[in-house]
């Protein structure tokens, strides 16, 4: 998923700041700080790449833990846009 005027690294530290776990590239390349190849190859423009997360799911996640990121992930957007001027814009 990407958020356009928001940098992936942002959206990373405040998720993890509030306990979930995600990435801002391919599982293959976790660890990085590279745009996804996969989203290259599928032709998203790279500054798309760049504020695109990925979340990752198993069996052990719950109803509510997917209910708890998208509550949180609305005011953390809305509070980064707030905060970035990515692309010159505000």
């Amino acid at each position: 998923i990407s958020f356009d005027r928001i940098e992936s690294e942002s959206l990373l530290i405040g998720l993890d700041l509030d306990g979930f776990a995600v990435s801002s590239g391919s599982a293959c390349s976790s660890g990085t700080l590279e745009p996804s190849h996969v989203l290259k190859a599928m032709g998203l423009p790279h500054a798309r790449t760049l504020s695109s997360i990925r979340f990752s799911l198993g069996t052990n996640n719950t109803d509510a833990d997917i209910e708890r990121v998208i509550t949180a992930l609305p005011p953390l957007v809305e509070k980064l846009r707030s905060l970035t001027t990515v692309g010159g814009r505000r």
